[in-house]
């Protein structure tokens, strides 16, 4: 719930009508009881105009907040517009999560809900009314208004900052380095503890031939999993549960993402493997689009979804691409120094329940790497930064996570290979290749940049 408010331009908004509407009825009160106890330096600051001055300075304010918060909104959906065309649908979370652009829209919404509240107290003395000047609050309506003037400039600044593709690639590049950290920093208190001795086995390689299968309840995006809420199920019908399926797959309805067996080789009964599915089911969470929450994934499709739109025919912009590729290799060079294998939870006697698949190294480097290089085959500075890439990583893995980046290798070769370029640029580019081969073989050639 708190990932899905947070990328929501509502809450925040809401929340500064709400306390515009008790700010706007509390201040006029609190003017009646305290306005004569003032002492008169303070007064001198307040408004001191009549009832028609205070009427018409909040029928400004009103009116023109009301016009500014809408030319906010309409410079917010270009934006999305803009980003959705030209980097990647994806990246519109990014967006809607900024709380620049959250608080900018709430000071406007609330200032307005403010100012029209204070005006419905202002009393002329007509119609047997007696006359009232709210002169507090009228004052505090004024401050509002400039803090939302200076807020106008500093948003248009920071807006012209945002739409810029380095800034964006920056902040998906931050928000996959909090994912990694929050789901993989304590991996080697938990999944590296099976090895340690006969009592703590390690995960299932495969499912025995009697497992059952566990389906998906609904179809979406698989975005997060209740991992206690499955250990728990897991433990209550005395099974054994291998989740296929990772944070980001898509999953249809009824359709198998797992399996099941019991611990102890008997069969389940139908009561119990009918709550072990339900109980399963609802553990594992879908939406409608995919999110950072636990999809360690998400990061690297958001940057490659740039980098592809950057080389299509229409944008031809090769540059951006090389520059997601760095953010790509910086990520994956943090992955690959972590245990990207199974997540195994363990009951109180510390034996395996549920084992929670996650993309590998080689999954996630085909990933980063497949579509640039198929888009920008014959483009030379995408080539060589793969190329770069790969060296990168090879210099970052430990030798057992080696193959994925030969194989990696392999394709650029035959890419290389199969394009029509400049002998001098075929030379430098096979050069960098023969740089990866070093790394793999644990040397790094200083001042080597063939």
């Amino acid at each position: 719930m708190r990932d899905a408010l947070r990328v929501q331009l509502w809450p925040l908004p809401t929340l500064g009508v709400a306390l515009a509407l008790v700010a706007g009825v509390g201040l006029p009160r609190l003017d009646r009881r305290i306005l004569h106890d003032l002492p008169p330096w303070l007064r001198d600051y307040l408004f001191g105009g009549g009832s028609d001055a205070a009427r018409s300075v909040l029928e400004a304010i009103a009116g023109s907040l009301i016009t500014v918060t809408a030319l906010t909104f309409s410079l917010t959906v270009l934006t999305l517009q803009l980003a959705s065309s030209q980097f990647s649908p994806r990246v519109l979370r990014t967006f809607n999560s900024d709380r620049y652009v959250r608080t900018t829209l709430a000071l406007f919404l609330t200032t307005f809900t403010y100012a029209l509240t204070v005006l419905r107290t202002v009393r002329t003395g007509e119609d047997e009314q007696s006359r009232f000047v709210p002169e507090l609050s009228v004052t505090f309506a004024f401050l509002l208004t400039l803090a939302s003037l200076l807020a106008l400039v500093l948003f248009l600044s920071h807006l012209a900052r945002e739409i810029r593709v380095e800034t964006l690639m920056n902040s998906v590049h931050s928000a996959a380095d909090r994912t990694i950290h929050r789901l993989l920093a304590d991996e080697q208190d938990t999944n590296r503890e099976g090895p340690a001795g006969p009592d703590l086995p390690g995960a299932p390689s495969e499912p025995p031939a009697d497992a059952l299968p566990l389906c998906a309840g609904a179809s979406g995006f698989f975005t997060s999993v209740d991992e206690a809420a499955l250990l728990r199920a897991a433990v209550e019908a005395d099974a054994v549960l291998l989740v296929e399926r990772h944070p980001g797959s898509p999953l249809v309805a009824a359709t198998p993402v797992g399996a099941a067996w019991p611990r102890t080789g008997r069969p389940f009964c139908p009561d119990a493997w009918a709550r072990l599915s339900e109980d399963a089911s609802r553990a594992m969470r879908t939406g409608p689009e995919r999110t950072e929450l636990q999809d360690i994934a998400f990061g690297l499709r958001q940057l490659t979804d740039i980098a592809a739109k950057a080389l299509s025919p229409g944008i031809n912009d090769p540059t951006t691409a090389v520059h997601a590729l760095s953010h790509s290799s910086a990520l994956l060079c943090r992955l690959a120094r972590h245990d990207l294998g199974p997540r195994l939870l363990r009951d109180d006697d510390r034996q395996v329940r549920v084992v929670l698949r996650r993309p590998g190294l080689g999954d996630l480097l085909d990933l980063a790497v497949d579509q640039p290089l198929r888009y920008g085959a014959a483009e030379p500075a995408v080539l060589a930064r793969i190329a770069m890439l790969l060296r990168e990583l090879a210099w970052s893995a430990a030798p057992g996570r080696h193959p994925p980046i030969v194989a990696a290798l392999a394709r650029l070769r035959s890419t290389i290979d199969a394009q029509h370029l400049h002998a001098a640029e075929h030379f430098r580019l096979t050069g960098l290749t023969e740089l990866v081969d070093e790394a793999l073989a644990g040397q790094w050639a200083h001042g080597r940049t063939r």
